[in-house]
Order: structure tokens, then C-alpha cells, then sequence
């Protein structure tokens, strides 16, 4: 009676590995760039949301002392829990509450860095990024993208902001 040994042959089992290494070399970049590129458009999503909250928030502080119109910018204070408000009596508008408006509007508000360019009590540009995180975004979106993003790693979340508020039609 004749035994046969089942299983691959060394050859086979080189020919396998050499085929996924092949694919790996191939497909592991194509992902990295895709995890790059779903960075930035998160956080291009989020200065997105940040627009819409502060624009929110301006209407009701309009609604509530008409001065809405006075505040020329809107960006992180020195500690959490706190924005400053650019061109503004801070008798009629208080920046607590305005965080506090914006923060009803926005999720984890008090983990961002923005700075927001105001004009006529409506946001026109914003750049936004999470603390200690390596991606900015920007409102209108454009300004910042794969391409670029290492390129505008150093720069200041003001400029950011009026380039897109530029780029969005707002013009100083």
C-alpha cells in the first residue's frame, strides 16, 4: 500500500508568499495616502460644523443685543471654556456667553483651536484643528488639502481662516 504526504510543496508556498508581498508593496501606500486624505477632509468636515455653530451663535446674539455686527473675529482664549471677541464692546457682548452659544451648536468645542473671521454679524471663514493634533481645517473648504497640508503645517490659524474667508467671496 502506497502513502501519499498531502500539504504544499516549498516551491508553492515561495510562490504564495512572493505574491503577497507583491500585493503589499502595492496596496500598503495606497492606504496610507487614503488615511492622509480622510484626515484632512475630517478636519475640513469640522471647521465645516465650526461655520455653521458660530454663524448660529451670531444670530442670537443679534437677536439678543443687535451688535452681532461689531465682532470682527472670534478665536480660542487662553484656557478651555473660553474664546476672545475681536472689535467688540464686551459690555454688550460677552464672550462667555458667547462661547457658551457657539459650545450649544458645536461638540467638543473646548478641545479646539479656531480663529474665525466675522463680517457683518456672519462667519466667513473659519480654520479650526484639535489640540495636539496634526491636521488643520478650513471653512470654506480648499485651502487645505492632501496636497498641501504639510506645506501649511506652520502656519497661522489666522491666515488660514482669511484665505478661506477670501476664497469664499469675502473681500476686506
Amino acid at each position: 500500500m502506497k502513502t501519499t504526504k498531502k500539504g504544499f510543496t516549498l516551491i508553492e508556498l515561495i510562490v504564495v508568499i512572493a505574491i503577497i508581498g507583491v500585493l503589499a508593496a502595492i496596496l500598503v501606500p495606497a492606504m496610507l495616502g487614503y488615511v492622509k486624505k480622510s484626515k484632512v477632509s475630517g478636519a475640513n468636515s469640522a471647521a465645516n460644523t465650526l461655520q455653521k455653530a458660530i454663524n448660529t451663535a451670531l444670530v442670537e446674539i443679534d437677536e439678543e443685543t443687535e451688535e452681532a455686527a461689531t465682532i470682527d473675529h472670534i478665536s480660542t482664549g487662553a484656557s478651555a471654556g473660553n474664546v476672545s471677541l475681536g472689535a467688540v464692546d464686551t459690555n454688550k457682548i460677552k464672550t462667555d456667553a458667547t462661547y457658551k452659544k457657539i459650545n450649544n451648536y458645536m461638540d467638543k468645542l473646548d478641545k479646539m483651536d479656531f480663529y474665525a473671521k466675522c463680517d457683518g454679524a456672519v462667519c466667513v471663514g473659519v480654520a479650526a484643528k484639535v489640540k495636539n493634533a496634526k491636521y488643520v481645517g478650513t471653512a470654506p473648504g480648499g485651502i487645505v488639502t492632501v496636497d498641501n497640508v504639510d506645506d501649511l503645517k506652520n502656519t497661522s490659524l489666522e491666515t488660514l481662516a482669511l484665505s478661506a474667508a477670501t476664497k469664499g467671496g469675502w473681500k476686506s
